[in-house]
């Protein structure tokens, strides 16, 4: 008997202390700016620790929960990047498949929120800009909070650039 308790408690304790992983790839990340911008979005989640080496970011927490909250501050913050770890597969595979259907085009859009802090991260995010079919005029600046996108051209498509070179941002 004395047994079983010991191995419970034992189960329960490494439980307890067992800490969540995710890793996000692919995120934007050239200057030391950027670097202290991904580790500032998630520094108000206690037990976080966020690390960013190159274009990737490991996120580890001691609570479950925390390490998603971790990936989407960093995303709000303008940063993107492909999630996978131990939360990452089981929310990810929860979501039902959204019907395609036909997207219309914009002919001007007003993104904000990308993470613009040096001419670097301006070249990025004008490569994967102006890499979208249909763009044809485009005001992004550093430092800048938000920038217009003019054209023909589909929303999805522009996300997709702006997430493909590691940026997150709102669309409008």
């Amino acid at each position: 008997m004395k047994l079983i308790t010991l191995l419970s408690l034992l189960a329960l304790t490494a439980s307890v202390r067992a800490e969540t992983t995710l890793t996000m790839t692919g995120v934007h990340n050239c200057c030391k700016s950027c670097t202290n911008g991904i580790i500032k979005a998630a520094a108000d989640l206690k037990d976080v620790t966020v690390t960013p080496e190159g274009k990737t970011v490991t996120i580890v927490s001691k609570k479950k929960g925390d390490a998603k909250k971790a990936a989407e501050a960093i995303i709000a913050a303008g940063y993107f990047g492909t999630i996978e770890g131990d939360e990452a597969a089981s929310k990810s595979a929860s979501k039902p498949a959204a019907a395609a259907k036909p997207e219309v085009k914009l002919t001007k859009a007003t993104v904000s929120g990308v993470h613009l802090c040096c001419k670097k991260c301006e070249v990025a995010a004008t490569d994967a800009v102006k890499a979208v079919a249909g763009v044809t005029k485009y005001d992004i600046v550093a430092k800048a909070t938000s920038f217009t996108v003019e054209g023909e051209f589909a929303k999805a498509d522009l996300t997709a650039a702006l997430n493909a070179a590691g940026f997150a941002g709102d669309i409008k």
